[in-house]
């Protein structure tokens, strides 16, 4: 099992961050990949839970899907890989606390693969581009 985590602080106050991440869309920066919304969320929320949306990486690796699980306005929202991956046993959870005037994100993805190794170098990965991501939106 493979961990990533990153905090990072934005100087906007937690709703406005929150809303800004929750696009699907707005995620681009921090995977460095195309991501499209496939579904909108159940519970009356655009990108609450049920919302999918879809990462295609490059065009020799399939696309796959993460679906809304827990949607907590201005506080949390938490996704699982649901289609079309080698992650297994996949979580991501973005955790907003108030800071100061700011926002306090504590973001961490957990998940194995079924291929040996492919969790390491995805782990590897994301560790490089998530806070990447994050600077740019900043």
């Amino acid at each position: 099992m493979q961990w990533v985590r990153v905090q990072r602080r934005f100087a906007a106050p937690p709703a406005e961050v929150f809303a800004y991440l929750a696009e699907h869309e707005h995620l681009e920066p921090l995977f460095g990949t195309k991501i499209t919304r496939v579904r909108d969320g159940a519970d009356g929320h655009r990108n609450g839970v049920g919302s999918t949306r879809r990462l295609k990486i490059s065009p020799l690796i399939p696309a796959f899907e993460e679906t809304v699980t827990e949607f907590v306005p201005d506080e949390l929202i938490r996704y699982r890989v649901t289609k079309g991956t080698p992650l297994r046993e996949h979580e991501g959870l973005m955790r907003f606390s108030p800071d100061g005037g700011g926002t306090c994100l504590l973001y961490e993805i957990s998940f194995a693969s079924v291929l040996p190794g492919v969790d390491r170098v995805v782990a590897a990965a994301l560790q490089r581009s998530i806070p990447r991501g994050l600077a740019e939106i900043s």
